[in-house]
């Protein structure tokens, strides 16, 4: 805006409320030496005050708090700046990250919602807030727009409150009304509010986490979605999805193209329906023109929306977060890099244990499996131990999925051998083994735990189906990794010896930790494969049925399947038998040989029915059949 445009915003505004508007450097006069000052945040940072501010050569000893700080890093560089002010941040955004390796800003590690307190309970105590506002209604009513968070509460307990009025601030619903009569300064000047544009991630990786987080994420769902550059990527890939609702702490541009296509509409939300809400928003105009007296959004303090008890009122809540680096016991690192502060503590736990009391709630943590480090080297972001000095953001006993571009870690509910195997599966395959062995080290798994496959999988996601059954429950389809070895060994031992005597035609009664790890180990998901189908028994999913077939000889693969006895007659062995020839002929395999007791009716009649052209021979009490794939009449 020109100073001639300001000129006559603040005449106008001169003449609707007098003496209480200021220019901006009268502003900062105001401002008592060794003040203790509160800013608004993020995009909400009255950048006018702020220059004012710091301009000012009068004031000293001025002590800054700020959650999302981005103005200020302007002036590091000044000789006198540090001199002159004392930085306390609540959260490290990029531009201080320098500045905080240097020790030169201070970092408050806490909650979020958590801060509110702090100011009404005098731990920080606020003699000055700077802060940004809408234009006033016909009533003296404006709106903190997008920085509602712990804006707030900070007015609420400052002596002295400074309001930039900037027409090009949103007016938004929801907790952030404030009375002009409780403003002791306007400064009235438009300036276009500060844009966030996130860092992009390469789009392969991107798209790839986003394929796993889409599989938990059910259409209905309310959703979380962190800070960072990686979740609210995530978003891109949610076209597919319907009735999705929110309750999160940011808004951000990725969200609007969601609303305008009707992916979000929050009419599936139980609590707080019709309305997506948020603490504040950060992005360009795209949002903040969107939001702007948009009662579709409900703006609300940190202490109201990211407290688990209000979080877990929502019902199928997903919280979709990221870290900087989980260990092998699932500890999650979110806000340094060894000493070195990175972000902050934010509400990533409220989250994730807002989504533990929810009904149908999960959470999920979504990483990429590397990094680059300082000297330009790949490094895991899965790694053996966290750092020295790292702080641990989520507790291990809180994490419940972990999401890589190689696949999903469960790790709610699992042994710290199970996680470690989890975990390991998901990293980046050239740290794999280096991971099992640094697991056997720390004593976490058994010294006799083969390696896993050292081999990017992704291909195996086109192995994946889902078939509603006979008795309306889905089965999904996907094939067998090293982390099921207890559900796989837990199907095994809930089987009929009847079951396992027509599978095998011996009796076997102990399937072994190694029994286990042999199958998956020899597996290559090309010539030798097993597919399980699973069913959801409440938060669990049961393997009820295995399929496997390997080669037997050049160009013929031996088959064979096993369904728990209360599965039995949805045919489901007809199902895999299909699926299982997919993959074959995808592997060059011209047909399938199978070995049948000659009491098994049940499976001759399924590869019967498959397989028309069918040869049958007797090979003492078993059957021999071979099933060329050529003919095969396909349903």
């Amino acid at each position: 805006m020109t100073s001639l445009y300001n000129d006559v915003l603040y005449e106008s505004y001169i003449i609707s409320y007098g003496n209480k508007v200021v220019t901006a450097s009268e502003a900062a006069s105001k401002i008592s030496n060794g003040s203790r000052i509160f800013i608004g945040s993020g995009c909400g940072e009255p950048q006018q005050l702020i220059h004012a501010m710091v301009r000012d050569e009068n004031l000293q000893d001025i002590m800054i708090y700020q959650m999302l700080s981005y103005t200020l890093a302007k002036y590091f560089p000044e000789p006198h700046f540090f001199k002159r002010f004392s930085i306390k941040l609540f959260f490290v955004t990029i531009p201080m990250q320098q500045a905080a390796l240097e020790g030169k800003i201070d970092y408050i590690p806490t909650y979020l919602s958590q801060i509110p307190n702090f100011f009404r309970n005098n731990l920080i105590t606020i003699d000055t807030a700077l802060i940004q506002i809408s234009p006033p209604d016909r009533f003296g009513v404006a709106s903190l727009g997008v920085s509602v968070d712990v804006t707030l509460e900070a007015i609420k307990h400052a002596k002295t409150i400074i309001a930039q009025v900037n027409p090009r601030m949103p007016r938004t619903h929801g907790d952030g009304f404030i009375h002009v009569n409780d403003i002791d300064y306007l400064v009235p000047f438009e300036e276009e509010l500060l844009i966030n544009s996130p860092d992009s991630i390469d789009e392969t990786i991107s798209s790839r986490i986003a394929q796993y987080v889409k599989e938990l994420v059910d259409d209905g769902s309310t959703l979380q979605v962190g800070y960072g550059y990686l979740p609210y990527t995530l978003l891109r890939y949610f076209d597919d999805k319907n009735d999705l609702g929110i309750h999160t702490h940011m808004i951000s541009d990725e969200f609007i193209s969601l609303f305008e296509k009707g992916v979000i509409n929050n009419k599936k939300k139980n609590f707080m329906t019709g309305r997506a809400v948020a603490t504040f928003c950060m992005g360009s105009r795209i949002a903040y023109d969107y939001i702007d007296n948009n009662i579709q959004f409900y703006f609300g303090t940190a202490d109201f929306v990211n407290t688990p008890a209000i979080i877990g009122r929502n019902d199928n809540f997903v919280s979709i977060i990221s870290g900087l680096e989980v260990d092998l016991t699932g500890q999650v690192c979110s806000d340094s890099v060894g000493r070195q502060f990175f972000s902050g503590t934010g509400d990533q736990v409220n989250f994730i244990r807002g989504a533990n009391l929810s009904k149908g709630g999960i959470s999920i943590i979504a990483i990429p499996s590397t990094a680059v480090n300082d000297k330009n080297e790949m490094i895991s972001r899965i790694v053996p131990t966290l750092r020295n000095g790292a702080g641990v953001g989520t507790l291990r006993s809180d994490v419940n999925f972990v999401v890589t571009e190689y696949g999903i870690a469960q790790l709610k509910g699992k042994s710290i051998y199970q996680r470690v195997i989890e975990l390991t599966q998901i990293a980046h395959p050239d740290f794999r083994e280096e991971l099992i062995d640094a697991a056997k080290k720390n004593r976490y798994i058994f010294k006799d735990q083969m390696p896993l496959p050292a081999e990017d999988l992704i291909f195996l996601e086109a192995y994946k189906s889902r078939i509603k059954l006979g008795s309306g429950k889905i089965m999904s389809v996907r094939p067998l990794l090293p982390s099921d070895e207890i559900a796989y060994r837990n199907f095994f031992y809930s089987l009929k010896q009847e079951t396992v005597f027509l599978r095998f035609f011996h009796s076997i009664t102990i399937f072994s930790r190694k029994m286990a790890q042999e199958h998956w180990a020899n597996m290559d998901y090309r010539n030798f494969i097993s597919l399980v189908g699973r069913v959801r028994n409440k938060a669990n999913n049961e393997i009820m049925a295995i399929g496997t077939y390997a080669e037997f000889e050049p160009q013929w693969a031996e088959v064979a399947f096993v369904v728990r006895e209360d599965f039995q007659g949805q045919g489901i062995a007809g199902y895999l038998l299909k699926e299982l020839e997919k993959i074959a002929i995808k592997n060059g395999y011209k047909g399938f040989y199978a070995m049948v007791l000659s009491e098994n009716e049940s499976m001759i009649h399924v590869f019967k029915k498959h397989y028309p052209e069918i040869k049958i021979s007797m090979a003492g009490e078993e059957i021999e059949l071979r099933m060329p794939f050529e003919r095969t009449i396909r349903s």
